[in-house]
């Protein structure tokens, strides 16, 4: 081989294994730190006292009750340790907070074997997602659903 055709060894030495560690776990330090510090204001300013949040603007034009509507409720419970007040105002929410919970402690995982995290969206699931929110909505806007109200 000729010499000057040869690419120069590398005079950069890798990043030490500590810092890629590092620099793999900030966006979901991040991500965390964002919703702690979302759930500490929500756990401080009580939603069950008016005039802190503004109302659901579907509740207030028509009545009914959205997915989300007392989620600031149910959030406000989980932060405070009262896990039945946090299912009676939002059971879906109480869900998908631990969704979040679960899928953010695989990804940190993943992060730290040095494993990519990729949640693949596919079209079945999200017709899911969308169907138990829909179902969850109606139900709860039923007289029979009146276990189901904020």
């Amino acid at each position: 081989m000729n010499p000057d055709t040869c690419p120069a060894p590398s005079t950069v030495a890798p990043p030490a294994p500590q810092a890629t560690a590092r620099r793999r776990l900030a966006v979901p330090a991040g991500l965390l730190a964002a919703v702690a510090g979302a759930f500490a204001y929500v756990g401080a300013v009580d939603p069950n006292q008016p005039g802190h949040y503004p109302v659901c603007p579907l509740y207030r034009l028509t009545g009914l009750y959205c997915p989300g509507c007392g989620g600031l409720r149910s959030a406000h419970a989980l932060v405070h340790g009262d896990l039945l007040a946090a299912l009676r105002d939002n059971a879906l929410g109480v869900a998908a907070c631990l969704g979040f919970a679960v899928l953010w402690t695989v990804w940190v995982v993943r992060a730290v074997r040095g494993l990519p995290f990729r949640l693949e969206l596919r079209p079945a699931p999200m017709w899911a997602v969308g169907a138990l929110l829909l179902v969850f909505t109606v139900v709860r806007n039923l007289p029979s659903g009146g276990w189901l109200h904020p």
